[in-house]
C-alpha cells in the first residue's frame, strides 16, 4: 500500500524547498513503483507563485487532500506570513500525520500551530534566533543540517531538506535505495543529520585585509601545519596579540575556533574519500594523535571517526 506524502503549498514559497525532497520521493518511486502516493495541495487549491515567481499549480486543495502519512512543509519568505487558514490546518492534520517534516523556514508554520511544542528543532541558521523568541517552548538547536525528535523531522536551509528526504527514504525502504537516489541526483548521502550548519568558510566572514584574507586560505590548504596563533601571526605580520584581535574582528570567530572547524572538515573528508588509516588522517589534519581527532568528532558531530566512517561512507 503507498505512503501518502503531501506537500502544502502557499504564495511565496522556496521552490528548491518543495522540489528537492520531491524529487527525492518520486525517486523512489522510479526504483520501486507505487511506493508513494505524492499530493500538491494548496489552501484552496488555487496556482501559488514561488518566491522566484515559478508558479505550482497544486493536485487538491488542503481540505481534500488525503490523509498523510508524510506531511512536508517547505520553508520561503511566505512561511513568516503564511495564511492563518494553513495554520489551522495543520493544527488539526499534523497530529494526525505519522510524519511530520519542515524544511528551512517550513518550521514556522509548525509552530504557529502548536506542534512543535517540547520538541527539538532547527531551522535556517538566519532564523534560529527569532523562532526562538517566538516560541520559548521549542528547543531550537541551529547547529545539525536536520533534527528527528520522534515522529517530527525538520531541517536547515534548502538543501538540507534533500538530506532529510533521503533519510526518511532510507527508513522506509533501505540504504541501497536512498543511495541509488542520491547517485540520481548526483548528491552524497554521506551528510548525518548531527552534522553542523556552518563550515568554517561559511560560517566565518572572509576578512577584509589582505593578509587575513590569505591566512584564512592557508589554514584552509595547510590543516596539518602548525597553525598556532604565533605561527599564523608571523604569516600575517603582526604581532600575536594584534592578530587574534584583528583576526576575530574580521571573520566574527577566534583563530583557533576557525582552525578547529577547518580541520575537523579536512579530517570528515578524508574519512569519506580516502582508504587512509585514522591514525594517518589525524596526522595529516593536525591533530598529531588519533584521540584528539576523536574528541573533536564525539564533541561535534557526535560520532568517533570510524562510526562516522562505517555509517556515513558510501559504498562502492
Amino acid at each position: 500500500m503507498p505512503r501518502d506524502v503531501l506537500f502544502v503549498l502557499y504564495d511565496d514559497l522556496q521552490s528548491l524547498d518543495l522540489t528537492g525532497p520531491l524529487e527525492v520521493f518520486a525517486g523512489a518511486n522510479r526504483g520501486k513503483p507505487g511506493t508513494y502516493r505524492i499530493t500538491t495541495a494548496s489552501l484552496d487549491g488555487r496556482t501559488v507563485r514561488a518566491s522566484s515567481g515559478l508558479r505550482l499549480t497544486p493536485d487538491t486543495a488542503l481540505a481534500d487532500a488525503p490523509p498523510p502519512h508524510t506531511l512536508v512543509i517547505p520553508g520561503g519568505y511566505g512561511s513568516r506570513r503564511i495564511d492563518p487558514g494553513i495554520v489551522a490546518w495543520l493544527r488539526q492534520a499534523g497530529p494526525r500525520a505519522e510524519r511530520l517534516v519542515s524544511v528551512c523556514t517550513g518550521v514556522i508554520p509548525l509552530a504557529r500551530a502548536g506542534l512543535l511544542d517540547g520538541r527539538r528543532a532547527t531551522t535556517h541558521w538566519a532564523y534560529g534566533d527569532q523562532l526562538a523568541a517566538d516560541h520559548p517552548d521549542i528547543d531550537v538547536d541551529l547547529e545539525p543540517i536536520y533534527i528527528r525528535d520522534g515522529r517530527i523531522a525538520t531541517s536547515a536551509g534548502v538543501t538540507s531538506g534533500i538530506d532529510l528526504a533521503l533519510a526518511l527514504v532510507e527508513e522506509d525502504l533501505g540504504r541501497e535505495t536512498a543511495l541509488t537516489i542520491a547517485r540520481h541526483l548526483v548528491v552524497f548521502l554521506r551528510r548525518p543529520g548531527n552534522q553542523t550548519q556552518f563550515s568554517a568558510q561559511l560560517a566565518a566572514q572572509t576578512a577584509l585585509r589582505e593578509p587575513l584574507r590569505d591566512v584564512q586560505h592557508w589554514i584552509t590548504e595547510h590543516p596539518g601545519a602548525d597553525l598556532s596563533v604565533e605561527a599564523l601571526a608571523e604569516r600575517a605580520r603582526l604581532s600575536p596579540r594584534h592578530f587574534a584581535r584583528a583576526f576575530r574582528e574580521e571573520t566574527g570567530m577566534t583563530p583557533g575556533r576557525y582552525v578547529a572547524r577547518v580541520r575537523l572538515e579536512a579530517a570528515r573528508r578524508q574519512l569519506e574519500d580516502s582508504s587512509d588509516s585514522i591514525e594517518q588522517i589525524a596526522r595529516a589534519c593536525g591533530y598529531g594523535a588519533p584521540e584528539a581527532m576523536r574528541r573533536a568528532f564525539v564533541k561535534t558531530l557526535g560520532s568517533a571517526p570510524a562510526e562516522y566512517r562505517r555509517r556515513f561512507t558510501a559504498a562502492d
